[in-house]
């Protein structure tokens, strides 16, 4: 007789958002308005908004978010300072990859509910205050 081997439970992988920015638009307007193009790998369940600054982003209890940012141009510098979002929901936390200077935010959805919007603080260029958006990307149960 042949036993099978038993299954793992499937990793669950996490939703990952990405942030374009347009660094030199963005310094140059003062703001992030049409200079913000937001994306997640969480399509096939439902998330819309992609390529604009109202992303919303379809996220489930236990849900690990995972944030990070590209400039649009290679030579400009951003980053994620603060992700300004209802704690109860979730309370993302800045790591950095292992053996690099490279930043990414993470938290894991704390509980199903309604559109969860937040705010992204960047810091753009040599700017030392960091712009935050204006329009809210979401998470949404």
């Amino acid at each position: 007789m042949t036993t099978k081997p038993r299954r793992e439970a499937a990793v669950k992988r996490p939703i990952s958002i990405t942030a374009v920015v347009d660094a030199v638009g963005a310094l140059a307007a003062g703001n992030l308005n049409g200079h913000l193009y937001m994306y997640d790998t969480n399509k096939s369940g439902g998330s819309t908004g992609f390529g604009t600054e109202e992303l919303q982003t379809k996220a489930r209890r236990g849900d690990q978010i995972l944030w990070n940012c590209l400039a649009l141009e290679c030579e400009a510098f951003v980053a994620i300072d603060d992700i300004i979002i209802d704690s109860e929901i979730c309370e993302p936390e800045r790591k950095v990859y292992p053996g690099t200077d490279v930043a990414y935010w993470t938290g894991t959805v704390k509980k199903d509910a309604g559109p969860i919007t937040y705010q992204i603080k960047f810091k753009l260029g040599t700017r030392d205050e960091p712009i935050t958006t204006t329009l809210s990307s979401s998470l949404v149960g």
